[in-house]
């Protein structure tokens, strides 16, 4: 199946089989896949709390009480679940962070002046998002749901099922998780595993616009 017929095959999975299980090696390679997507300049601003138990799903689920209720069976019955979380500031030190570890990771070996180069550029962007336009914690958002469609499409290329959520209590996560503490916002929860024979919306037609309607060939 390629990516074109694995991004038809998907679809927003309601209902899942709790009996099928993510394999540890697919697991390890949908981390990777949330490790190594882009971001602008390579800000990575993000974190993710990955719950396999019984009792990590439960303590998302205190996300899923009152009008959110619904979403609470779809994350009981997942084989794993993702609270996707966003970075709310990215300080100087955070940038400094960011370039030891490129450096430690040898990219800047064969041409050690780029170093300063590239930290200028990128705090460049950053300061033009943090004092100008003033809009970082949207821009640091942005750069999580590029992560998001990253995780997606290689979900779907494997037949792993997946559902994004918004419809979650994102300050009882909060409280729970303690994020604020950690300078962490949670933006979203995905729920991966299988999709059961029972879920209505497997089997329904996918709707898109029209080809014409959405391509302007030039």
């Amino acid at each position: 199946m390629n990516i074109a017929q694995a991004m038809q095959h998907r679809y927003a999975t309601k209902v899942f089989s709790a009996d099928k299980i993510i394999s540890q090696d697919d697991l390890q390679q949908l981390l990777s896949v949330l490790r190594n997507a882009p971001s602008s300049v390579n800000v990575q601003p993000w974190h993710f709390i990955v719950a396999s138990t019984a009792t990590g799903k439960q303590r998302i689920n205190s996300g899923a009480t009152g009008s959110y209720a619904y979403n609470a069976p779809k994350v009981s019955s997942a084989s794993h679940v993702l609270v996707v979380c966003s970075k709310i500031h990215m300080d100087d030190a955070y940038l400094q962070r960011l370039l030891d570890q490129e450096e430690q990771d040898g990219r800047f070996a064969s041409n050690p002046d780029f170093k300063e180069t590239y930290h200028g550029v990128r705090s460049t962007f950053v300061n033009l998002h943090r004092y100008e336009l003033k809009d970082t914690q949207h821009w640091m958002e942005k750069q999580v749901y590029l992560n998001i469609g990253s995780l997606l499409t290689c979900a779907a290329a494997m037949s792993i099922d997946a559902l994004p959520m918004e419809g979650f209590d994102f300050a009882a996560l909060d409280a729970e998780f303690g994020l604020r503490e950690q300078n962490l916002a949670p933006i979203a929860v995905i729920a991966l595993g299988y999709r059961d024979d029972s879920d209505f919306n497997a089997n329904l037609p996918k709707s898109r616009l029209p080809v014409e309607t959405i391509f302007t060939h030039i």
